[in-house]
């Protein structure tokens, strides 16, 4: 297993360290109820340095990405960032990413840290042929962000960049704590915050910073567990929960980032095209239990709830630190998946009551 710069920080902090997508990251610290409630109302501080970076640059790279993406990167401004997906010619997904467009020929693509060397393989493969040059930097980046309705009082005072004007899903070059950096305001908790792409060796001391930045802001240390269940409030898909390879982007609600409107052919078109064209066999819905119990992956959903056999199952799920209910995310049949839907979760030997609502869970107050 790999491990990330801020090791030891997180070892001396006492942290439960577990294997995540070939890495041996931290679960969690004191608890992932405290850190998760700390995000929604203070901020937490994650190390995401075993996520990817994939530096796309040259006078193709609009095109380049355009063919290699189901989005069109050439739509973006400067400054900007989208959501994204790579699928294989089947239209299967091999990964969810953000896009971030540094200058008009030079692109940063963040996939996720298991699929990281499919992707870069996939890229670079799809590359050839344009004037464009991949570096995968994601061995000497390191990435922390701040999340939580204080995030721009704690990392604000150590940047010299305007955070105030820097929209949701906005990048700028800034130096952080004495060192150069990438800050992105993205984040995958549903609370306002701030991902900051720093070299790997400057990581430890900029954490040290950020802490006693936001010691008397209610800042602390966040593991993967948290994340999860912020995510999963947010309604955030999971790679490997929601999405993988036998999903195409219509049946998990992701249509809106295909854009078969741009121009030219990109690898997965005429698999897309076909899929949409089609009826759906399944899709993605939230529910909310009813009932005690906790839906957890891979349970049988029976949609509608009378069902004699199963036809959905459970994608992600938990008791909702914010809500104090239990929430799952699921795939049902399409004429199952209305709001307000009653269905039913097969957990232990019985059938727990939930229903089908609007995601996400739960939206940050404006």
């Amino acid at each position: 297993m790999r491990r990330t710069s801020l090791y030891d920080r997180h070892a001396a902090a006492g942290a439960r360290l577990i294997e995540f997508g070939g890495w041996e990251m931290p679960v969690q610290y004191k608890g992932i109820l405290e850190e998760h409630r700390a995000v929604r109302q203070a901020a937490g501080l994650f190390d995401l340095s075993h996520m990817g970076e994939l530096f796309v640059a040259g006078p193709g790279a609009v095109a380049a990405l355009a063919y290699a993406l189901v989005s069109d990167p050439g739509r973006l401004a400067v400054g900007r960032a989208q959501y994204s997906l790579i699928c294989a010619p089947d239209g299967g997904l091999i990964d969810d990413l953000i896009v971030y467009r540094l200058a008009e020929e030079r692109f940063l693509v963040v996939p996720n840290a298991g699929n990281r060397e499919a992707v870069t393989d996939a890229v670079r493969e799809r590359l050839a042929g344009f004037e464009a040059q991949l570096d995968d930097a994601s061995l000497r980046t390191a990435l922390l962000a701040v999340q939580g309705p204080h995030a721009q009082g704690i990392v604000a005072p150590l940047i010299d960049a305007d955070l105030g004007a820097l929209r949701y899903y906005g990048i700028t070059p800034a130096r952080a704590a004495g060192t150069d950096a990438l800050v992105a305001r993205t984040g995958y908790t549903g609370e306002d915050g701030f991902e900051l792409f720093v070299p790997w060796d400057a990581a430890p001391a900029l954490w040290d910073r950020l802490m006693e930045a936001g010691r008397g802001a209610g800042l602390v240390p966040v593991g993967l567990g948290a994340r999860d269940t912020l995510r999963l409030e947010a309604g955030m898909p999971l790679y490997g929960n929601e999405l993988d390879w036998t999903v195409n982007p219509f049946e998990a609600g992701l249509g809106r980032v295909v854009r078969l409107d741009k121009a030219g052919d990109f690898v997965g078109r005429s698999a897309l095209e076909a899929a949409l064209a089609r009826p759906l066999s399944r899709t993605l819905v939230g529910l909310v239990l009813r009932e005690r119990g906790v839906a957890r992956h891979g349970y049988p959903v029976f949609a509608p709830a009378a069902a004699a056999s199963p036809t959905g199952v459970v994608t992600s799920g938990t008791v909702s630190p914010t809500l104090g209910v239990p929430i799952a995310m699921a795939y049902v049949p399409p004429d199952a998946s209305a709001v307000g839907t009653m269905e039913a979760v097969a957990i232990r030997d019985g059938r727990v009551a939930a229903e089908v609502v609007a995601l996400p869970f739960y939206s940050r107050p404006r």
